[in-house]
């Protein structure tokens, strides 16, 4: 579904993404995870269109988006979240998720404004069903602002769904959580991939990574070092010696 070739983003002389090749089966939750500064958020600014490629190729349903602008991705069905939360504060929980929903008649000149007064009631339909999987149905009117840190995180998820995407990317959705939210979050993007979305997840909880993952990939320094299960992961020395700094003896058995 998601193909990236040799891709690589240079910033100066630092290679945050150095010759990456990744494959993300449909349907599935992909991890993609590292230590911090391994290159995970760049790849997926890169995947989004928000960095240019430096060089490499990217490739979602057989079609070339490695110069695609970030909302010509959204329209071919990928949609992310952010490592830090960017709601519209000053906007209402229900208001955040319908000027997020990539609807037909948004496409026309004075489409979002007809939506947007006229109540369309699909439009509101989708918006319910929305807030119920983010549990914010009782908070709709709510400014955006005034949530807690775990449902502005569930808020943005929802509003990431708001766009219809077949694919979402998820920059690190568990970062501030505690452990009740989390296992609630592992929940919901076992829905998701149930109800037949694929899934890119860079996180740095490895309880929810080592729980929902299908496949899972390791970045350290810009380049993969390792991919495969998530008990593979887990038992790989490489993965190892990048989490805890030192190169594993020769009596552990992996000499």
């Amino acid at each position: 579904m998601l193909a990236l070739n040799g891709l690589s983003k240079y910033f100066g002389g630092v290679r945050a993404v150095d010759g990456l090749d990744l494959e993300v089966r449909e349907g599935e939750i992909f991890g993609l995870i590292g230590p911090n500064g391994s290159g995970k958020s760049t790849t997926v600014n890169l995947i989004c269109g928000v960095f240019p490629v430096t060089a490499g190729e990217i490739r979602f349903r057989d079609r070339d988006i490695t110069r695609a602008a970030p909302h010509v991705c959204l329209g071919a069905g990928i949609a992310r979240t952010f490592q830090n939360i960017r709601l519209f504060g000053h906007l209402s929980v229900w208001q955040n998720l319908w000027v997020a929903q990539n609807a037909m008649e948004d496409r026309k000149a004075s489409g979002f404004l007809n939506r947007w007064f006229s109540g369309s009631a699909r439009a509101r339909a989708e918006v319910e069903s929305l807030l119920d999987f983010a549990g914010l149905s009782g908070k709709a009117d709510d400014l955006a602002a005034n949530l807690s840190f775990g449902e502005q995180r569930r808020l943005e998820l929802a509003r990431a769904l708001a766009a219809k995407p077949t694919m979402l990317l998820l920059d690190e959705p568990a970062a501030g959580m505690n452990m009740e939210e989390i296992a609630q979050l592992r929940q919901r993007l076992t829905a998701l991939r149930e109800d037949g979305k694929t899934i890119l997840l860079v996180e740095h909880v490895m309880e929810l990574v080592m729980g929902v993952t299908d496949r899972i990939a390791v970045l350290n320094f810009g380049q993969k070092i390792a991919e495969g299960t998530p008990e593979e992961i887990q038992n790989d020395p490489l993965v190892r010696e990048a989490y805890l700094g030192a190169p594993q003896s020769a009596g552990d058995g992996h000499a």
